[in-house]
């Protein structure tokens, strides 16, 4: 059994939202997946605390006007949409 999330009781996992998607993709696989490359190349997404443009190269990236934390996992990579954000007080 992987500790994806998928099959937990938490409600966490690749498919959560907010602080809790941003927070999972954080710890996947020990952290090996949030500074990795989002596949398929980057994309554009919006910025969900200061509505900037945000280039998500990782699966978890700070907004480079607010610092924000943002991220997607792998399964929705790349939908622009899926792109959570960890809230105005998150700090990684």
């Amino acid at each position: 059994m992987c500790d994806c999330g998928s099959s937990g009781t938490s409600g966490a996992g690749p498919f959560a939202f907010g602080r809790e998607l941003v927070e999972f993709v954080l710890t996947a696989l020990g952290g090996a997946i949030a500074g990795s490359p989002v596949p398929h190349g980057d994309f554009e997404a919006t910025c969900k605390g200061c509505g900037e443009a945000l280039r998500l190269e990782t699966f978890v990236q700070n907004c480079p006007a607010c610092g924000g934390v943002h991220a997607v996992s792998p399964p929705r990579a790349t939908d622009p949409a899926a792109v959570q954000f960890a809230g105005t007080d998150f700090k990684r």
